[in-house]
């Protein structure tokens, strides 16, 4: 599903203006970065949690050479899905296997 398919399917559920959910789409894809680059976590409740995480400094490898490098300590976004979400990603995969059968 992408951006307009989205906003399709929640103005046709939530009985809205294509054009009110799209502003709120784009409002909420605004917000939600600023938040979480300013290290505050942006949690959905039953549908998960946006934060940041610090990762350490750490050695790799070159992949073309096979020499050693210094990657340096970095911040990245997380995505953590709530129970509900995950819960219901494991039905649907289940019923999909099942059917599958």
């Amino acid at each position: 599903m992408n951006k307009t398919e989205l906003i399709a399917a929640l103005a046709e559920h939530a009985e809205l203006p294509k054009t009110v959910v799209a502003k709120v789409i784009d409002a909420a894809l605004d917000v939600i970065p600023l938040a979480v680059a300013a290290g505050d976590p942006v949690a959905l409740i039953g549908f998960g949690t946006f934060k940041t995480v610090d990762r350490e400094a750490r050695t790799g490898r070159n992949p073309n050479t096979g020499a050693d490098i210094e990657i340096p300590a970095s911040r990245a976004p997380k995505f953590v899905p709530g129970t509900a979400f995950k819960d219901l990603v494991n039905q649907s995969r289940s019923q999909a296997l099942t059917t599958a059968s």
